[in-house]
């Protein structure tokens, strides 16, 4: 295999936007007017719309993968069930879950084993679908055993397709890896530089090999330390894939030990809700909000809330019933907000998934999900979960009117404005918002800045925070509509993301515009609230702003 082309292929795939313009600081909470950055203007909202006013705190549930809940900028905006006694082994508030301080984890063992890697939802059905049908001739099947055998087909091909070709990029990145261990031999040392590596001389073919794959990036603009650094992660990233999440045999439920054929099993897991990779979820956990009165690292965008951390989400994709039980848990000890920044391509069980999110409907909690990042248009490809409903009550909603769907802006204006990875629709992405090298909190008091949709729903979470906390009487339906009607509309050819192809931006989403704090407050001042029932249990706290 060719060294250039292997180097330029890795450079494709792991550094884009690594060495990009850096972003302004904080920009995601600041004023497109005031500041020059097209922000949620958070700043702009508490210094002047919301100086001086009282607010009630609001839990928030991060359904994630885990939260490092004694990070600095978090431990003091950490739900805390009042009604259990840590480690005392014993379920003392009578929920059915023992020791859920700071919430619940539902892809651990009850003998606090933990899921880390696990398969992608694509690589369940096929193996659901190959003990089924494997050997079997297709043309002998009829209605509705041909419909599942021709899912399966469809399954085998996709998943042994993306085995064969994350092989030969696993070679590759090999490759690479070993040119890094090659030059450092050579010149008899581990931290070496473009300077030493440019000054090589040589007649031997393997050395020469490696200097030129390795140049090949250095010359895109990187150092050598971030190739290292990327391709770490690289041969990470290939070894996960290949050896859990596209790999059919893989199980992870004997570590959960609950009973994966009932979608409906609760009270399974354990209260570990950190785990053992929390990066994510403590990332979207500090944009909702990070303390913004310590001096410390950076400022959440809601000013009164609680973070519940709901561990749901692996290394890999999440599962219906794990999804289900999360949303339920959060509704069921007090969140108003649930933040879900996960998704997947396909689902096991909708029906489930369906029915925890017309439990939150019907007890007055958002849900606030991110679009994906998969540059695609939401209105012809799945992504799950979704608002829609599977199946349609007699009279009731097709689809859920509480749930927010959000794509990702870019920080940058003109034809760069939404992120190059976000997906879109027009009917059915809501709304975009800040989701491009976004700064934000890291386990174990570390500060990490993070893009992807992921990012722009927490940012989304937040706003929505401000309103339930600072107007309480507004209903989730309110508080959903009142950020759709405030979103700043962009009237603007945009590239259209994962393409050069321009598009107004008015049309990928439908609002066509971002989420503003600044008018979402003028709004919901002027608006009477409908709520009937308070979500947040005890006494909410009473905060002025000075």
């Amino acid at each position: 295999m060719n060294f250039r082309f292997f180097s330029t292929m890795i450079c494709t795939l792991f550094c884009l936007g690594l060495y990009a313009q850096e972003s302004p600081e904080n920009w995601f909470n600041l004023d497109k007017d005031m500041d020059g950055t097209f922000g949620v203007s958070t700043e702009k909202t508490y210094n002047t719309l919301l100086k001086g006013k009282t607010s009630e705190t609001v839990i928030v549930a991060v359904i994630d993968s885990g939260v490092d809940y004694m990070h600095e900028d978090l431990k003091d905006v950490m739900w805390v069930n009042t009604g259990e006694k840590p480690g005392n082994g014993i379920d003392d508030d009578g929920n059915g879950y023992i020791d859920d301080i700071h919430g619940w984890n539902f892809i651990g063992g009850a003998n606090g084993e933990n899921v880390g890697a696990d398969t992608y939802e694509l690589t369940r059905l096929y193996g659901k679908y190959k003990k089924m049908f494997e050997g079997k001739d297709g043309s002998t099947l009829k209605g509705k055993e041909k419909a599942k055998f021709n899912d399966y087909l469809k399954y085998k091909k996709e998943v042994e397709g993306k085995q064969a070709e994350l092989q030969q990029q696993s070679a590759g990145v090999m490759i690479i890896n070993d040119a890094l261990k090659t030059l450092k031999k050579h010149l008899g040392k581990e931290e070496i530089t473009a300077e030493e590596i440019a000054a090589i001389e040589t007649d031997d073919e393997e050395l020469q090999g490696a200097v030129g794959a390795i140049q090949s990036v250095i010359d895109r603009g990187a150092s050598v330390a971030e190739i290292e650094k990327e391709i770490g992660g690289a041969v990470k990233y290939f070894e996960n894939a290949l050896k859990y999440a596209y790999n059919p045999d893989f199980n992870t439920r004997t570590i959960v030990g609950d009973d994966y054929s009932n979608s409906y099993e609760k009270y399974y897991g354990n209260g570990d809700c950190k785990g053992p990779d929390s990066s994510h979820g403590t990332h979207v956990s500090g944009i909702i909000a990070a303390s913004r009165n310590n001096d410390k690292g950076m400022k959440g965008v809601a000013d009164n809330v609680r973070i519940m951390s709901v561990r749901a989400v692996p290394d890999g994709d999440e599962r219906d019933k794990d999804v289900a039980n999360a949303i339920i848990y959060a509704v069921d000890n007090g969140a108003s907000i649930i933040n879900m920044s996960f998704g997947k391509g396909y689902s096991w069980d909708k029906k489930v998934v369906d029915a925890a999110v017309r439990y939150a409907e019907k007890h007055d909690v958002l849900l606030v999900h991110a679009a994906g990042n998969s540059s695609q248009n939401n209105d012809v490809t799945g992504n799950f979960p979704t608002d829609k409903f599977g199946k349609k009550k007699f009279f009731g909603p097709k689809a859920s009117r509480v749930w927010l769907e959000v794509g990702a802006l870019n920080w940058k204006d003109g034809k760069d404005m939404p992120a190059r990875f976000s997906n879109y629709g027009k009917s059915n992405v809501d709304v975009f918002a800040p989701g491009v090298h976004i700064y934000s909190t890291t386990p174990e008091q570390s500060y990490a800045k993070f893009s992807g949709t992921s990012m722009a729903s927490p940012v989304t979470a937040g706003v929505a925070a401000m309103l339930r906390s600072y107007f309480p009487k507004l209903s989730a339906r309110q508080v959903k509509e009142i950020i759709m009607k405030s979103a700043s509309p962009i009237s603007q050819m945009v590239n259209k993301p994962g393409t050069k192809d321009e598009i107004n931006f008015n049309q990928l989403s439908v609002t066509g515009g971002v989420v503003n704090a600044h008018k979402a407050v003028s709004i919901a001042a002027k608006t009477k609230g409908k709520r009937k029932m308070n979500r947040v249990k005890g006494t909410a706290k009473k905060v002025v702003l000075p």
